[in-house]
């Protein structure tokens, strides 16, 4: 037990990259034993991390369950992991969507061996970003984490997957450049790449700086905004926010069912992991003289993205774009929290950062379940049109009542999960950014719209005589895979404070 308790957050890391290289001494041919391998990789994580959540103590100041070691000692970095109760929620959903997703990933025949390999290292790769304590752990994170979901846009993608993963990568790549160039500066000028070291020192400082060894001075305000900017741009394009979004519904189309599912529930959430975990804290001054842009960033995100799903007739491209909408009030929520830091209104900013929290995983459960019955239409017609369905609900009256729930749970429906946080989020932003909250709500209402245009097109009308004979109803594994997200969107609508309970102490001390 004592060995568990030094090193869960390392046996939660590397876990899943023991297990791909596992499926290597395993014969090509035998797709049993492999998903079995597999799965069994990805569910060590998530029983770990629901043992993590069970010791957690939410009232402890600090990270808990930090490990430190050696690893890059020549540049004063150093292998350091640790978990808040913001990163540990992200944990627990990202170690709980992976099983699902290999669940639902029955259906892949060709290459399996690597598919699965793929999703096991992009599982360390995400857990990586919320668990590193080190700047330069964190980048290397963040890199490992784009890799494995290029060759799964790229190999098992649809018709025009090359052009996804091509564009995918070039986006998130060209952010990651200047977030590598920052985090350079700040490691040179800190002398370490320590978080809690580089919080403390980085605040503190007021004399010029010189950059990266050259002949020239800059101010500290200066040196400390161009960093800022190369940080929020790099997590702007992983949320995305309006206008770093157009890869989004490209990659999202394009990439197979499960890949679907990972990179709206956990990937999209590295971005605003970023938000609070290091331009908060880092950049307190340059957050708060920014925070306005970053709000209307933000509101033309939610507008703009629920008006570009509403205008879609591919299933997959409504459900995600509605992802730009709904991260965009988190970023609200988080810009809220930039501006009123230290103000009167900082209570209201709390609210507004739990809220933000709670979305992230929220979004992160309802996401994932529709773009898991996305793909289970899409297996059985082999189309996205949302032209070609109608009144499928009575062929498949179980699809269409999960759907109806799922669909619900993201329309933000009171006693489902997504009305808690979007609630805590407009509660909180509204004293701050009155007039973008008020305009926040026309995403709200075309939220409305586009998800009972959705379900119009697939469950209600006169059905289409072309799957007269074709059994379209949902199976017991994909159901299987279905079912933890729909008990946990029903659990977190009725009691939240299951969650909040944890995120809220963290959240409280972003504001010190």
């Amino acid at each position: 037990m004592t060995f568990l308790q030094e090193h869960v957050l390392s046996l939660i890391l590397f876990t899943p990259t023991l297990g791909a290289a596992g499926l290597f001494l395993i014969r090509r041919d035998r797709d049993a034993t492999l998903r079995a391998v597999a799965l069994a990789a990805s569910l060590v994580p998530l029983a770990l991390s629901l043992w993590l959540w069970s010791r957690f103590d939410p009232g402890a100041p600090g990270y808990q369950f930090r490990e430190t070691a050696v690893w890059y000692e020549v540049i004063a970095s150093r292998y350091s992991l640790g978990v808040d109760g913001i990163s540990l929620t992200m944990v627990l959903l990202t170690t709980l969507l992976t099983p699902l997703a290999l669940l639902i990933s029955w259906s892949i025949k060709e290459n399996l061996r690597g598919y699965l390999a793929l999703f096991l290292l992009l599982e360390t790769g995400m857990l990586g970003v919320f668990l590193a304590l080190d700047l330069l752990l964190f980048f290397v994170f963040w890199e490992v984490g784009l890799v494995p979901m290029y060759f799964l846009i790229n190999q098992w993608g649809s018709a025009n997957r090359n052009y996804a993963s091509f564009k995918f990568l070039i986006y998130t790549m060209a952010g990651s450049l200047g977030l590598l160039l920052a985090i350079q500066l700040i490691g040179i000028t800190a002398g370490t790449f320590d978080l809690e070291t580089i919080v403390r020192v980085w605040s503190s400082l007021s004399q010029p700086l010189t950059v990266f060894g050259l002949p020239i001075t800059l101010p500290v305000a200066t040196v400390k905004a161009i960093a800022f900017w190369a940080f929020v741009i790099a997590f702007a394009i992983k949320v995305p926010i309006w206008p770093f979004h157009t890869w989004l519904p490209d990659a999202h189309t394009e990439a197979p069912t499960a890949g679907s599912m990972i990179l709206a529930g956990v990937l999209l959430k590295l971005g605003a992991y970023g938000f609070l975990r290091l331009v908060l804290p880092l950049y307190p001054a340059e957050a708060k003289t920014y925070a306005g842009v970053l709000a209307l960033l933000a509101v033309l995100a939610i507008v703009l993205g629920a008006l570009a799903s509403w205008g879609q007739n591919d299933f997959k491209r409504l459900v995600a774009y509605s992802s730009v909408n709904h991260m965009g009030f988190v970023v609200l929520g988080i810009a809220a929290a930039a501006y009123a830091r230290g103000s009167l209104s900082q209570a209201d900013a709390v609210i507004a950062v739990n809220g933000a929290v709670l979305q992230m995983f929220n979004h992160g459960l309802s996401a994932a379940g529709m773009f898991l019955l996305v793909g289970v239409l899409y297996d059985r017609t082999h189309t996205r049109d949302l032209q070609a369905f109608g009144g499928l609900f009575p062929k498949a009256p179980l699809y269409g009542g999960v759907l109806i729930f799922t669909a619900m749970a993201s329309l933000g429906l009171p006693g489902l999960n997504g009305f808690v946080s979007e609630f805590l989020v407009v509660r909180g932003v509204r004293p701050i950014f009155t007039l973008y909250t008020a305009i926040s709500m026309i995403g709200l209402f075309v939220t409305g719209a586009y998800v009972l245009k959705g379900l119009k097109k697939v469950l209600h009308g006169p059905m289409n005589e072309k799957w007269a004979g074709h059994d379209l109803e949902i199976n017991r594994r994909e159901l299987t895979a279905l079912a933890p997200l729909l008990v946990l969107m029903l659990f977190t609508g009725i009691w939240p404070a299951w969650i909040l309970a944890v995120i809220a102490p963290a959240a409280l001390r972003l504001f010190g």
